[in-house]
């Protein structure tokens, strides 16, 4: 129903832009959903990223302060999730959330 609603090419491009997240960084959703054009709203890209193809680094999209918000869905894939984050070096703040004062990839900055 999600790609014929808003098509194919539309999840492809937000897929292609969480492949570029490396390794030890996180984006949120609104990030990614700012970095489409038009811009898409995070719960679209979180929409999108739950029918994530397997070579899709879904757990390198976390909620803007850092929640896994996967958590709503599945405690599972949370805890999947954290683990794959902090084997790439990913540090988690006490309360539990991602370090996004770290970890946040920020590509447009970097090129500045």
């Amino acid at each position: 129903m999600l790609r014929r609603q808003y098509g194919e090419h539309l999840m492809a491009e937000v897929y292609h832009l969480v492949r570029q997240v490396p390794t030890g960084k996180v984006v949120s959703y609104g990030q990614v959903g700012e970095w489409m054009v038009p811009p898409l709203p995070a719960l679209l890209v979180g929409k999108i990223m739950y029918h994530a193809p397997e070579e899709v680094p879904w757990w390198r999209v976390v909620g803007k302060a850092g929640d896994l918000l996967i958590a709503k869905r599945d405690p599972r894939l949370a805890a999947l999730q954290r683990q794959l984050l902090q084997q790439e070096g990913v540090r988690f703040r006490e309360d539990g959330r991602v370090d996004m004062a770290s970890c946040r990839w920020q590509p447009f900055e970097e090129e500045r």
